[in-house]
């Protein structure tokens, strides 16, 4: 996999030195099966979509198995549909994303927006242009692209940022951004904790800071003490997703992979969706 990943982007695109490595090379050990006690509410189907990065047509992909999935149930049950942030960047359509979510495209269901980190660095950028070479070290001007964006080249790397930044003010829409600002970084149903990318052990889930829940990996990944809750999670990316007694890891790299997670509960059992 890693091989086929740099002949695409040209290079290692998850090199350690980067701050935003997604792959966790754990991928080549076979996942760990656990006994799964967690329960959600009866009559409740839960569906748990994993990082989109701009993959719009495998979004549309999961929304139509999701349909299908949920046709047979009773229309008393409720219906919820939870997606774990990182909608944007990398992949070449995060405009198409966010309109795709806005235009409330499973409509008898709940539907709950999680902020991810990408969210989280592209909204500092629009406040503050100066950091904004993160922002597109890590995929960001596939975003900025995907609105129309381009910036002249033979400008100083300050002055690109200025004006990037903004260009973009202008090119996103205000339901967009508005969007982006009504983002929750958790959500909790059951025996079950949602968030981007896990949390930070020993500390109570009421007391979980926001860089913890976009941004941890160790010692979350690692971790194997119980917590509070199944965490549910995206953020690091895995082959195929990862089932521990303790959390539930399903960012199988869409972007690249063409696989989008999404994880199916209800009651105690637990299943998988994917494009």
């Amino acid at each position: 996999m890693l091989k086929f990943l740099k002949k695409w982007f040209g290079s290692d695109p998850f090199d350690d030195d980067d701050d935003d490595d997604d792959f966790d090379d754990r991928s080549r050990a076979p996942v760990r099966i656990a006994p799964f006690v967690a329960r959600i509410p009866d009559e409740t189907r839960v569906y748990a979509i994993g990082d989109i990065h701009g993959r719009a047509d495998l979004l549309r992909t999961i929304h139509d198995q999701i349909r299908a999935d949920f046709a047979p149930l009773p229309a008393s049950w409720r219906k919820i549909v939870i997606y774990l942030g990182d909608y944007i960047d990398r992949g070449d359509d995060s405009k198409g994303v966010i309109d795709l979510l806005l235009d409330n495209p499973l409509p008898t269901c709940e539907s709950i927006h999680l902020k991810g980190n990408h969210e989280a660095e592209l909204q500092d950028f629009l406040v503050n242009p100066g950091g904004g070479h993160l922002w597109t070290q890590f995929g960001g001007m596939a975003t900025a692209s995907s609105y129309g964006v381009q910036v002249p080249p033979r400008i100083s790397a300050e002055a690109r940022m200025q004006e990037l930044r903004d260009r973009l003010l202008e090119a996103i829409p205000m339901a967009h951004q508005a969007f982006l600002t009504s983002l929750r970084f958790r959500y909790e149903l059951g025996d079950y904790f949602f968030t981007h990318a896990g949390v930070r052990p020993e500390v109570p889930l009421n007391r979980q800071r926001p860089p913890d829940l976009l941004w941890i990996r160790e010692p979350f990944l690692y971790y194997d003490g119980q917590l509070e809750k199944v965490v549910v999670h995206g953020h690091t990316v895995m082959e195929t997703p990862v089932i521990t007694p303790n959390r539930i890891g399903i960012d199988t790299g869409a972007c690249y992979s063409g696989h989008l997670t999404c994880l199916v509960l209800e009651q105690t059992s637990h299943r998988f969706l994917t494009t």
